[in-house]
């Protein structure tokens, strides 16, 4: 089954893993997929992931990450939002790139130097895509 957007696919298989307190998530493998994954666990918004050989297409396995004690037990990510669809991609210069919640959160972009934050590419000068926000 082909899908339209995968990011989009991934970010509500997130979202709905954490709304249910699932330990970990598994997805179809795709390189966009773990770079996106790569930077929210350089920013400490997930605990890991790992690809897993499978056939016939590799698996991407994100494990969540939690706070709290048993009773006030949440999720580290209170929130993910898709920015560029497929239908309308948004594209943003180096001086236009998004504050996600006054810099409490993260826009993931790709530019022309690889997937990155947004206060990244703010620093290297560079704009690009905004794939979506984390915060």
């Amino acid at each position: 089954m082909s899908m339209s957007d995968p990011i989009a696919d991934m970010l509500t298989r997130m979202r709905n893993a954490m709304m249910r307190q699932h330990p970990s998530v598994s997805m179809p493998h795709s390189k966009a997929k773990a770079a996106v994954a790569e930077v929210m666990k350089a920013e400490g918004y997930i605990e890991d992931f790992k690809v897993l050989p499978e056939k016939p297409q590799a698996v991407l396995q994100v494990t969540l990450k939690y706070t709290g004690g048993r009773r006030d037990y949440r999720s580290i990510i209170t929130g993910l939002e898709r920015v560029s669809k497929p239908g309308r991609r948004v594209y943003v210069g180096k001086q236009d790139i998004p504050w996600v919640l006054s810099g409490m959160g993260i826009a993931i972009m790709t530019t022309s130097k690889g997937v990155m934050t947004g206060q990244r590419a703010r620093r290297l000068g560079v704009g690009g895509e905004v794939i979506c926000k984390v915060w």
